[in-house]
């Protein structure tokens, strides 16, 4: 089965960490990135730019409304997944728990329930 393991960040959070922690967490996906491949269990990660950036696509009557930045209203935003494949959603859970953000934030674990290839 494969879950997404999203990270959750509060820029807030982050900002209050020391360079030693911030490094922490940065060298904590490397080992956590070999820990899953060497399991076999690794199939992506790509960890996203900050939302400042962004921009958010409403269509309303017919035409597209857009907006800059992130679509919620939250002080967290979405930094980054990882996909995996793993036997159980306990097993997700339990690598999850290996992502070295979960000290500061939140990571949701999500099973995938539809994957399509990328057919022309």
């Amino acid at each position: 089965m494969k879950y997404m393991l999203l990270i959750h960040m509060n820029p807030v959070v982050w900002d209050g960490l020391s360079e030693d922690e911030k490094n922490t967490v940065f060298s904590g996906h490397a080992t956590f990135q070999q820990t899953i491949r060497d399991s076999g269990e690794m199939v992506m990660t790509q960890a996203l730019a900050d939302p400042s950036g962004s921009a958010t696509v409403r269509v309303r009557g017919g035409l597209p409304a857009v907006t800059d930045g992130p679509y919620l209203e939250a002080k967290e935003f979405l930094a980054g997944y990882y996909l995996v494949d793993c036997a159980s959603k306990e097993r997700a859970v339990e690598l999850a728990g290996l992502i070295p953000d979960a000290r500061y934030t939140g990571i949701e674990v999500r099973q995938v329930v539809f994957e399509s290839g990328m057919e022309q």
